[in-house]
């Protein structure tokens, strides 16, 4: 189970014209806990800053699922609020269970496409209940990185 982190940085930007200007950007990282997601973050932006790089907000991000994609032209990340639709057998009503999913895509149909593509293999039924671009400009997920380090005791 992933941990998401949405992070906010600040940083400079050059403009076109060869001034500067603050912005305030959203990323979302895979993190342990807010510590560990400001360190991360942090890696992984600073090679692309020029000047100071500041860390201003983290809020945990709900998301059960995430569907990405290779394709350059999936440049965007959209929000699925999906409904799983389950039956209760004693009272033969249908319960809905709403679930926050994440899916890169080029545009707002694609998305709604790589999303059913993504969930084919599913054996619950579920229903679209919302599909919002996000402001997200990168997502970073966990990956273990080979230590070239022994370890201090010998097990």
């Amino acid at each position: 189970m992933n941990n998401w982190f949405e992070c906010k940085v600040r940083t400079e930007k050059m403009l076109e014209g060869g001034a500067t200007k603050k912005v305030t950007e959203p990323y979302l990282v895979d993190a342990l806990n807010f510590t560990e997601a400001e360190a991360r973050i942090i890696e992984e932006i600073s090679p692309f800053c020029n000047g100071q790089l500041e860390v201003v907000d983290i809020k945990r991000a709900r998301y059960c699922e995430m569907f990405t994609s290779e394709l350059e032209s999936a440049d965007k990340w959209y929000k699925v609020k999906c409904l799983f639709v389950t039956l209760d057998e004693k009272t033969q009503v249908e319960k809905r269970t709403a679930q926050l999913m994440l899916v890169q895509a080029s545009d707002l149909r694609d998305a709604v496409k790589r999303f059913d593509e993504g969930m084919k293999g599913s054996m619950i039924d579920y229903e679209i209940a919302l599909v919002q671009e996000t402001p997200l400009l990168d997502v970073f997920p966990y990956e273990k990185r080979e230590t070239s380090e022994k370890p201090e005791y010998e097990a």
